[in-house]
C-alpha cells in the first residue's frame, strides 16, 4: 500500500527550480517509493545492481547518456564519482527537475554531493514515518506503547509485519551491510554495542567518556562512531538553548534517535507490553515526541529552531521550538493522567527566559487521549503531537 508523503509537495516545489534533486535518509523510510511515486515519468535506474553499477562507475559519461530526459539515480552513494559527471550533464541542460538521486545517508555521498553539485542540487531528507503519515495506513497502532514499539518504518505498517522481527533483520543488515563499508569501523560487534549502549541513552546529554569507557573504546572512537551514527540518520543530537543567557546553562547535546521502534529493539524491549513498565519508558517516549516534531517541520523544509533547556540548578524543558516571534516550550509526560503538576518543569523555564524578555507558550505533550487548554498552556494528546509545532 502506498501512502501519501508529507515531504512530497516540496519535491514538487524543488523540481520547478532545481535542476538536481536529492533525497537522502536512513535505509527503508521509503525513498524510492516516493521518489517514483512524486515522478512517476522519469526513467528509473538502480545502481544496487553489480552490472548497473559496474556501468555508472567505469564509464560515467556513458551511463548518464543513456537518460538525456533525466532520471531516478537510485542508491547514488554505490557510484560516488558519478554526482562530479552529472554536475557537466546539469551544467549543458540546467532545466529544472530533471535528475533525482536517492541513497543513503553515508559520509561518501556527503562530500560527493556537496563538492560536485553544490548551488545545483535542492538536498531534502526522508525520515521514517511520522505519527499522521502512519495513520493513513488501514492497520496502523492505536495506543500509545503499541506506536513507539513499531516506530515509523513503512515496510512494517504496509505488509503488517512484526515489528521486532523486521528489526531485527535491519539492525544486522545496517552493522553487517553498511557499516562494513566505512573504514572507521573494524570491530562490528563492538559497534554494534555500541548502538545498543547509544539507544540506552536516548534522550540524555552525550557522555563520550561513559560512551567509550562501557564500550571498551576510546573517546575519539566513540566521537567517530556516533558521527556514524548521525550521518545514517540513526540518532540526532539536540543542541542546547543558551541565547547569552549567562554561564549556568548546560551545554552539552542530547542523544536522540529518530525512530523508536529502532531504539526499543536495541534496549532488549520485544513487546509493547514490556514497554509499559520499562525503567525507559519516558526517554523513549520524550524521544518519539522530539522526533515526531523534527519530522513535522523537516517535512516543511524547516531544519532548524529546535533545542532542549537545561540549567545547573536544575531548571529544565525536554524541547523548544524557536517562532519568529515567540518559543514553544515542550515538556513530554507519558503519564495518562492531564494534572497540574505537568507544568512544573516548564512554567520553572518559562519564569527564567521571561526575565530575560523571551516570550514563551507552554505546551505538555502527555499520553493521554484528551487536548486541553489551560491557563497557563496546553495540554495535547500524545496523538496529535504535531500541534505543539504549530
Amino acid at each position: 500500500m502506498t501512502i501519501p508523503r508529507d515531504l512530497a509537495p516540496r519535491l514538487l516545489q524543488a523540481a520547478q527550480t532545481a535542476p538536481s534533486i536529492t533525497l537522502t535518509g536512513p535505509r527503508q523510510s521509503g525513498k524510492t517509493t516516493l521518489a517514483r511515486t512524486v515522478f512517476p515519468r522519469h526513467s528509473y535506474v538502480s545502481l544496487e545492481a553489480p552490472d548497473t553499477r559496474g556501468f555508472a562507475a567505469e564509464d560515467p559519461r556513458g551511463f548518464l547518456a543513456e537518460y538525456p530526459g533525466g532520471a531516478i539515480i537510485d542508491e547514488v552513494q554505490r557510484a560516488p564519482e558519478l554526482p562530479a559527471y552529472l554536475q557537466g550533464a546539469i551544467d549543458d541542460n540546467p532545466r529544472p527537475g530533471r535528475w533525482l538521486l536517492t541513497g543513503s545517508q553515508n559520509l561518501a555521498l556527503t562530500a560527493s554531493v556537496s563538492q560536485s553539485l553544490a548551488g545545483r542540487t535542492a538536498v531534502h531528507h526522508l525520515l521514517p514515518l511520522a505519527r499522521g503519515e502512519v495513520e493513513r495506513f488501514d492497520r496502523y497502532p492505536r495506543a500509545m506503547e503499541e506506536a513507539l514499539f513499531a516506530g515509523g518504518y513503512p515496510r512494517i505498517f504496509d505488509r503488517g509485519l512484526d515489528p521486532s522481527e523486521w528489526l531485527r533483520s535491519y539492525v544486522a543488515t545496517y552493522v553487517e551491510r553498511d557499516v562494513r563499508t566505512i573504514s572507521q569501523v573494524g570491530d562490528l560487534a563492538t559497534f554494534q554495542r555500541f548502538v545498543e549502549l547509544c539507544a540506552g541513552r536516548t534522550g540524555q546529554l552525550i557522555n563520550f567518556l561513559s560512551l567509550a569507557s562501557d564500550c571498551g573504546v576510546s573517546q575519539p572512537t566513540a566521537k567517530a562512531w556516533l558521527s556514524i551514527l548521525e550521518a545514517s540518520f540513526i540518532v540526532f543530537r539536540l543542541p542546547p538553548f543558551h541565547r547569552n543567557l549567562g554561564k549556568r546553562l548546560v551545554k552539552t547535546p542530547k542523544l536522540h534517535f529518530y525512530d523508536t521502534g529502532l531504539a526499543c529493539w536495541l534496549i532488549g524491549i520485544r513487546t509493547p507490553q514490556q514497554l509499559r513498565t520499562h525503567p525507559l519508558r519516558g526517554a523513549i517516549f520524550e524521544t518519539w515526541v522530539v522526533s515526531e516534531i523534527v519530522k513535522h517541520r523537516l517535512n516543511r523544509g524547516e531544519t532548524r529552531g529546535l533545542f532542549f533547556y537545561r540549567n545547573r540548578d536544575g531548571a529544565e524543558v525536554d524541547l523548544v521550538i524557536e517562532h519568529p516571534s515567540r518559543l514553544t516550550l515542550v515538556e513530554a509526560k507519558s503519564s495518562q493522567t492531564p494534572s497540574a503538576s505537568l507544568f512544573g518543569g516548564a512554567l520553572r523555564v518559562q519564569r527564567q527566559l521571561a526575565d530575560a524578555s523571551l516570550s514563551c507558550d507552554v505546551a505538555v505533550i502527555y499520553g493521554g487521549e484528551e487536548s486541553q487548554n489551560r491557563a497557563v498552556g496546553r495540554v495535547i494528546s500524545w496523538d496529535s503531537v504535531h500541534e505543539a509545532a504549530e
